[in-house]
């Protein structure tokens, strides 16, 4: 098992991120669906009295990659192998999100993600409570979205926080989680099992780099869209969310590759 516990710094506040978070899967999903991959939604509605997580949003969906995996992953997965689902519990400003491989891994892949949203710069040590245990395996990895490299695919000027005309922008310095205000800190704790014994590790590890490299370029555009998701209400969100997934079935079923091609 990975424990890899990513801190990512973000010039808004707690309440702005709520809305801004849906706004971007809504786009990020968007963009990532064609030619067959992509996300298809199949549940998205309220929960309660959750004996975990009390009330919130829930989410069914499966994500299609056949052609977001290296080559390595393709040659010895079958098709099964290459279709995730993920359930995901929004109990804002506490959500957990769980992949797994029902059709071809079942119990041995799992893909763990639970995120606390706190004001501040990303001080707080042990946000999620860990036993020793744990502790002892989390690797802390914090996220500049301004300063970190990125794959040069990725790069999209638009979406550049250093380039971003914004009030609390461009991030231009190398020490702005230190001194912009309004601060929070998503805590995204990611545990990642995969029962394979010849190439766990590996494939362990590329699930890792997967996850910092969607984690940051996600919250790049996060910031960046500012302009267009602050003034929107969760009333708004919803709608977007609703037309969005007859949206993404029909691109997923007509359209060309998209997105992020082999991560």
């Amino acid at each position: 098992m990975i424990i890899k516990e990513f801190r990512v710094v973000l010039p808004l506040t707690v309440e702005e991120y709520q809305v801004g978070q849906l706004y971007a899967v809504v786009e990020a999903s968007k963009a990532e669906t064609g030619g067959g991959d992509g996300v298809e939604v199949l549940k998205n509605e309220p929960f309660t009295d959750h004996p975990e997580f009390g009330s919130g949003q829930y989410t069914h969906k499966i994500y299609h990659l056949q052609s977001k995996v290296p080559g390595w992953i393709k040659a010895i997965a079958p098709e099964g192998a290459l279709r995730l689902q993920e359930e995901a519990w929004n109990a804002y400003p506490y959500c957990k999100t769980v992949l797994t491989n029902p059709d071809y891994m079942k119990k041995g892949f799992t893909l763990s993600i639970t995120t606390w949203h706190k004001p501040g710069r990303g001080e707080i040590d042990n946000v999620h409570s860990l036993e020793a245990s744990k502790l002892a395996l989390r690797e802390v990895v914090p996220i500049d979205i301004a300063n970190d490299v990125i794959k040069s695919g990725d790069y999209k000027e638009e979406f550049d926080p250093a380039k971003y005309n914004h009030p609390r922008g461009p991030l231009t310095t190398t020490d702005w989680r230190q001194t912009v205000e309004p601060v929070m800190t998503c805590y995204k704790l990611v545990e990642i099992e995969f029962i394979w014994r010849l190439i766990q590790g590996k494939v362990e590890r590329f699930i890792g780099d997967v996850e910092r490299r969607l984690f940051t370029n996600f919250h790049r555009q996060l910031f960046c869209t500012h302009k267009t998701w602050g003034s929107m209400t969760m009333v708004d969100i919803r709608a977007l969310e609703d037309t969005t997934k007859a949206e993404l079935d029909k691109q997923r079923e007509k359209e060309g590759l998209k997105g992020t091609a082999e991560m």
